[in-house]
């Protein structure tokens, strides 16, 4: 698996030469972002559920107190790199085509994937390079279509951000146009919590 992840690296590394943003730059593309309201605890999706038995270590149980990122021009031009890297790395492929399953969350190690595994990549890669896991947060939502979809919540002292697949820019939560559904809770990733303000609907995010 170590050999796998350094081979998506290295290919990660290489793309990003084509596009690194330097910390001035991040400074300017900073903004300020409202924070999404959280609420009572929800169901968790089946397939963190079943990602989690197959990656035991991605999962860890105990609770730890909500930390944000103290977000920096150097932080936030990592942060944009990764999401950058990752995009531009992984082959869009749904969990029919690929796993011949309705929803299947994974990394993705083949260089494919949907969604959801973009967004543990990048979540896995960024707890690796020292960000709290406190404050990076698989999300549910619908698109602009009404179709579920996962992105990576990024919780800070600016507020919250998204990254997202389908557009390397990281945006403030409020401006994806999506409808937030639920998503992690900050203190233990296998709590998942709803998202006020969202409809009571299923959202099986394997689509996009």
């Amino acid at each position: 698996m170590r050999r796998l992840i350094g081979t998506i690296i290295a290919s990660m590394i290489s793309v990003a030469g084509l596009s690194m943003m330097t910390a001035p730059q991040a400074g300017a593309a900073m903004m300020q972002a409202s924070s999404a309201q959280v609420g009572r605890q929800t169901s968790v999706p089946y397939g963190w559920v079943d990602f989690c038995q197959r990656y035991r270590n991605q999962c860890p149980d105990n609770m730890l107190p909500a930390t944000d990122i103290a977000l920096n021009p150097s932080d936030f031009a990592e942060i944009s790199r990764v999401n950058h890297m990752v995009n531009q790395s992984i082959q869009p492929v749904t969990d029919e085509d690929h796993w011949h399953k309705v929803d299947q969350w994974d990394l993705p190690m083949d260089g494919r994937g949907d969604c959801e595994d973009y967004a543990l990549l990048k979540r896995k890669l960024l707890i690796e390079k020292g960000f709290p896991r406190q404050a990076l947060l698989i999300t549910v939502v619908r698109d602009e279509h009404n179709e579920g979809h996962a992105i990576l919540t990024m919780v800070t002292d600016h507020g919250d951000f998204v990254l997202d697949n389908l557009h390397d820019s990281i945006k403030p939560w409020s401006r994806t146009g999506y409808r937030f559904i639920k998503r992690q809770s900050q203190q233990n990733p296998n709590v998942w919590v709803h998202i006020e303000g969202a409809a009571k609907v299923a959202v099986v995010a394997s689509n996009n």
